[in-house]
């Protein structure tokens, strides 16, 4: 009896965790390496979205941070700073940010078939340019890459040659638009946005609790 007038979770406990994020981002870089470990230990899948933060700042207006002069020395160390208080390796990368369209068609690609494999390829993506400093933007470099990935490199270079893969892309930008992100990584918990990898404390508290009290 006491069951039946509590507020039934089910659904929202089912409800996948929408994650986006930017292959050129060292902030997505460390959220990649918790978000899943976090949501299966509340019952929730994660949606991955490979977006491109270029296409996400225009209808904000917004530019990169290490664009802004008073920003770039701070931001730049706070990139590995966050990086070792997460316990990840990090390796700042140069040049950065660069261009990642491409890794990101080949996770479309993936994704298509097998979402898992999407995800593989992403933290393979993400790790290598982080601390290792693997270009993604190079064709060489990120077939060679797909081929250490056990990817098919010559299907991945036709996959992100591929003019379907370039609209799936497009196509994925334009839904995170419309859904308000405008940052990366950037999380959608049950109609509940979150920004930004320091939001990490805040998600596992909505997940265990639902709402803040006083939302």
């Amino acid at each position: 009896m006491i069951d039946s007038l509590l507020p039934d979770r089910s659904a929202a406990q089912r409800a996948p965790i929408q994650f986006y994020f930017d292959f050129s981002s060292p902030y997505s870089y460390i959220a990649s390496e918790w978000i899943n470990a976090v949501a299966a230990r509340h019952g929730r899948r994660v949606q991955w979205h490979a977006v491109m933060l270029g296409v996400l700042f225009q209808p904000a207006g917004l530019k990169p941070p290490v664009d802004y002069p008073v920003k770039r020395d701070y931001i730049l160390r706070d990139f590995e700073r966050s990086a070792r208080f997460a316990g990840l390796p990090y390796t700042q990368p140069e040049p950065f940010p660069i261009a990642t369209h491409n890794a990101a068609r080949i996770f479309w690609w993936l994704n298509e078939e097998d979402p898992s494999r999407a995800v593989a390829w992403a933290r393979a993506a993400l790790r290598a340019y982080f601390t290792r400093g693997v270009a993604l933007n190079d064709a060489a470099q990120l077939k060679a890459l797909a081929e250490q990935s056990g990817l098919d490199a010559q299907a991945a270079e036709a996959a992100w040659a591929d003019p379907k893969w370039k609209d799936a892309l497009k196509a994925a930008n334009e839904v995170a638009t419309a859904a308000g992100v405008f940052g990366a990584p950037f999380f959608i918990i049950d109609g509940e946005p979150f920004w930004g990898n320091d939001r990490q404390e805040q998600i596992v508290q909505w997940l265990s609790t639902g709402p803040f009290k006083g939302l």
